[in-house]
């Protein structure tokens, strides 16, 4: 397969599941908005923002009372992560690169796919913040993101399993990984600035990545925060979690087999079977989760960086 090839499927997979992740955290925080406290709202902005690693529009938030934070402010802040061009992680922009990507690509995606990708993208065009604001904006985002997961469920119904696959598949376990893992990691560093962590938070995390009936079956229903860390980060049968992502991760990468550069092929290699360790091995010994959660944001840049290097760049 092509170099430019590989890289158009990878990024693919990363910008269409990056779309997805920021369309379950819109949807979970717009539905927020109906009845939380204001202070719980800013919160969940926080969240997004910082796991994102990304400054709001304005410069960063600061509420010193309840009265500071208005649901004008949640407005702004919902347009700059859906629809802001400039903003290259906003919704709208993923979802045109992963779209520009499968264009350039369709020699390699079935037919159904690009349908399907196809029909999302329209929906979305001419649409904005004021529109969706005036109605439903959680119907907004509950349906872009079930046209992801309807084109992804495509991807594996239909998509044949040459490297193409694969690639796509790389790209999408690596953003879900890094994406996880940076937002317990946000969520972990504002339990530590709280009085006590919130219940309601760590439930919400459970919801956003479809765990909460797993949850309740392992451990019942009260949800502590502790318990569900370690659900979705170690858990390796549940889809969403860093556990499963970095397992799938190590799997492409040797399904893949060589490159263009042989010693960063071996590198992702050793790095993806690292990332692995430290999720079902290290975790559970250590009393340092954060530390492990930053090593896993580290490490899955830097897996992107050497997949770049093995499989897209050439040398010089």
């Amino acid at each position: 397969m092509l170099a430019r090839s590989a890289e158009g499927l990878y990024w693919m997979g990363r910008y269409l599941e990056r779309a997805g992740h920021l369309c379950r955290l819109l949807r979970l925080q717009t539905e927020a908005l109906v009845d939380r406290p204001i202070v719980e709202i800013y919160a969940g902005w926080s969240l997004i923002y910082r796991s994102l690693d990304r400054e709001p529009p304005g410069g960063s938030l600061v509420v010193v009372s309840s009265d500071d934070f208005t649901l004008a402010d949640s407005f702004t802040l919902a347009d700059d992560l859906t629809f802001e061009p400039s903003n290259p992680d906003s919704i709208r922009s993923c979802f045109v690169m992963g779209r520009e990507n499968a264009r350039q690509m369709r020699h390699y995606i079935s037919g159904e796919m690009w349908l399907r990708l196809n029909l999302a993208y329209l929906r979305m065009q001419g649409r904005g913040i004021s529109e969706i604001w005036r109605t439903s904006p959680e119907g907004f985002y509950a349906e872009t993101e079930a046209d992801i997961d309807t084109f992804m469920g495509t991807a594996a119904a239909t998509m044949y399993r040459d490297l193409a696959w694969r690639f796509a598949q790389l790209g999408r376990f690596i953003e879900r990984a890094q994406a996880l893992a940076s937002l317990l990691l946000t969520q972990t560093t504002l339990d530590g600035e709280a009085e006590e962590p919130s219940e309601t938070d760590w439930t919400g995390l459970l919801r956003l990545h479809h765990a909460l009936d797993a949850y309740g079956r392992i451990y019942g229903v009260e949800v502590l925060p502790a318990h569900a860390l370690d659900l979705l980060a170690t858990d390796p049968l549940l889809p969403d979690s860093i556990g499963h992502s970095v397992d799938r991760v190590s799997e492409e990468l040797k399904a893949i087999g060589s490159g263009i550069d042989d010693e960063a092929v071996a590198a992702a290699r050793r790095l993806a079977g690292r990332l692995s360790g430290l999720v079902h091995h290290q975790w559970p010994d250590s009393e340092d989760h954060s530390a492990l959660l930053a090593q896993t944001v580290r490490d899955c840049r830097r897996l992107h960086e050497l997949v770049t290097a093995a499989y897209f760049r050439h040398a010089g």
